[in-house]
């Protein structure tokens, strides 16, 4: 996934993202995009867009944007795609807002910089501690703090930016630092454990500190402003981006409603969709009528046992007086217990007999051999 927060400080951001994307969709760069509905009570606008990359690969991107305020709106952009994001593939911000309007949209929320541009630090002390000190708290975009060891020429003014990876672009706030200003901008960041070399460059922790950050492995010694690739910092930042980190404040909740609420559908995914609704429904039927069959079984039960009870009770007033009556909770298990044997089948044990019968014939036989006795003379 990708996700990035922004700040537009034009005027009707809104109006300027449809200009956007319709521009895109007709140079070929979108697929599809739509602007989901917005309701009397919306705090913000919506827009979806979905484009390839690599020739097969699909991006699907979900765009908010702040009521406007009059003075500036917030958005947040998260896009996911169908295999492993490359930071070689696009800036999907680039393809919801003109780029000839990046100046106005492109501004990191935290600091209120300019994304994909060279920041001066302020001048005043205080001022430089306050920009740092947001810059380090901030979990969205990637903090660079470069410091000039010498005062630069116009080579030495290219962003950053511009030549780190295309996926990396709109993610990426540089902080220069004069020549004089190292050491309030290592005070500035000492609370945060990283310090800026002389001549040199650190990528900020951010907060939180993603997993395996370590403030010397992303600390530059040198760093050419003089119109060559800093190879080194580039590779820093981009190391910087790959690593396992939670989600900023916010991200969690846009990333869930892309999945869970995306309404751009191909007429495919349509279908795919409503067979899924189809078999859902199916199931819930087939789990209604299996509720259906047990409640059913269960009043049976309940209709017996109550049968059950009720031939107590009346055994219950025909018992004799005198006679110790029996508790009804007694009848009614002996009554269960009653109806359970009768379901049992009967076994027949070989050479069983009723104790009963045993006796008459023992007697029977007692008789025969006395008779005779009382005969004779």
């Amino acid at each position: 996934m990708w996700s990035a927060r922004g700040r537009h400080t034009g005027p009707a951001a809104q109006d300027v993202l449809r200009r956007g994307l319709r521009r895109h969709k007709d140079d070929g760069a979108l697929d599809d995009f739509l602007e989901l509905p917005r309701g009397e009570d919306a705090q913000h606008w919506t827009f979806e867009a979905r484009w390839r990359v690599a020739g097969t690969v699909t991006v699907r991107a979900r765009l908010t944007v702040e009521h406007d305020t009059g003075s500036a709106q917030d958005w947040t952009l998260v896009a996911e795609a169908e295999a492993p994001w490359d930071p070689r593939w696009p800036s999907p911000a680039s393809l919801f807002w003109p780029a000839r309007d990046e100046a106005d949209w492109a501004r990191d929320v935290a600091t209120g910089l300019r994304l994909a541009d060279v920041n001066a630090l302020p001048e005043d002390d205080k001022a430089v501690r306050r920009v740092l000190r947001d810059a380090v708290r901030d979990g969205w975009s990637v903090h660079v703090v470069v410091h000039e060891a010498m005062t630069t020429g116009r080579a030495g003014r290219d962003p950053l930016a511009a030549k780190v990876p295309p996926g990396l672009r709109h993610r990426v706030v540089e902080h220069r630092a004069a020549p004089g200003q190292l050491r309030v901008v290592n005070w500035a960041l000492r609370e945060s454990g990283v310090e800026v070399p002389r001549g040199g460059a650190v990528v900020l922790p951010g907060t939180p500190a993603p997993s395996g950050y370590d403030a010397e492995d992303f600390s530059v010694r040198s760093v050419f402003l003089d119109g060559t690739e800093p190879a080194e910092l580039i590779h820093a930042v981009t190391r910087y981006a790959a690593l396992a980190r939670p989600l900023p404040d916010g991200a969690g909740e846009a990333l869930t409603a892309l999945r869970e609420e995306w309404r751009l559908l191909t007429l495919r995914e349509e279908l795919e969709r409503e067979r899924g609704l189809v078999a859902m429904y199916a199931e819930a039927l087939e789990a209604m009528t299996n509720s259906r069959d047990l409640y059913r079984e269960a009043a049976e039960q309940a209709h017996a046992a109550l049968a059950a009870f009720r031939e107590s009770a009346d055994t219950l007033t025909e018992r004799p007086s005198g006679a110790p009556a029996p508790s009804p909770l007694q009848q009614f298990t002996r009554t269960f217990e009653r109806l359970k044997a009768s379901a049992r089948p009967r076994k027949d044990v070989p050479g069983s007999r009723e104790p009963h019968t045993d006796a008459v014939t023992d007697a029977s036989a007692a008789r025969r051999t006395a008779a005779p006795d009382r005969q004779a003379p």
